[in-house]
């Protein structure tokens, strides 16, 4: 082999390892987008049946106010009869402010909305089952368990491997592989925090 040639091979050489590199660094950049759309995915989910929810109550209460505004009205008698009684009785009710049991109401069911935001996350479930597991789990495997522990809930394989994978960056959770297979662990002394809405929902009650 001449010396060109050498040198032409080393060239490709080179080449052929950069872009294995890039090629990597945009397959995890791929999958750390796809991760943060995933969980802003969730957050739109859960603002959007407080939306639900909350839009519930406020119907309610409106269907409520001209009844109560009524009732209001009625037990204040007027100072002196007027010569147009009916017009005089119609602005007294529009202007009536609305009653403060409206507030009571609101307070009262509120706490719904907030049993409801307080359901545990995707990640919360599978960083709890495989603190539980003794042995490392597959994607698949934690997805099926998931299922059958929460029917309600519709967990799937690709999401699951995305949060475990998500996990495994931030240290929580251990990744091996056996052939061509991929199992996951909890990490040695880590446990799943308990989220900052659940502590404070329990602490108000």
């Amino acid at each position: 082999m001449s010396e060109a040639q050498s040198h032409t091979v080393r060239i490709k050489a080179q080449y052929a390892e950069q872009v294995a590199a890039d090629l990597e660094r945009n397959a995890k950049e791929q999958e750390r987008i796809h991760t943060e759309v995933t969980a802003l995915q969730e957050q739109l989910t859960a603002l959007q049946q407080d939306q639900g929810v909350l839009l519930g109550v406020q119907k309610a209460l409106a269907g409520d106010n001209p009844a109560l505004a009524v009732a209001e009205t009625a037990a204040v008698p007027g100072p002196r009869e007027a010569p147009t009684p009916s017009r005089r009785k119609k602005g007294a009710a529009s202007s009536t402010p609305k009653p403060k049991a409206t507030t009571q109401e609101t307070a009262a069911k509120t706490p719904s909305t907030r049993a409801e935001a307080a359901q545990p996350t995707l990640v919360e479930l599978v960083g709890r089952h495989l603190a539980q597991e003794s042995e490392p789990r597959s994607a698949a495997e934690i997805t099926s368990a998931l299922t059958e522990a929460h029917p309600e809930r519709n967990v799937k394989t690709t999401v699951v491997r995305t949060t475990v994978e998500n996990l495994v960056a931030k240290g929580l959770v251990e990744r091996s592989k056996q052939g061509k297979s991929v199992f996951y662990a909890a990490a040695a002394g880590e446990k799943t925090p308990e989220p900052q809405e659940r502590q404070t929902v329990s602490s108000e009650k």
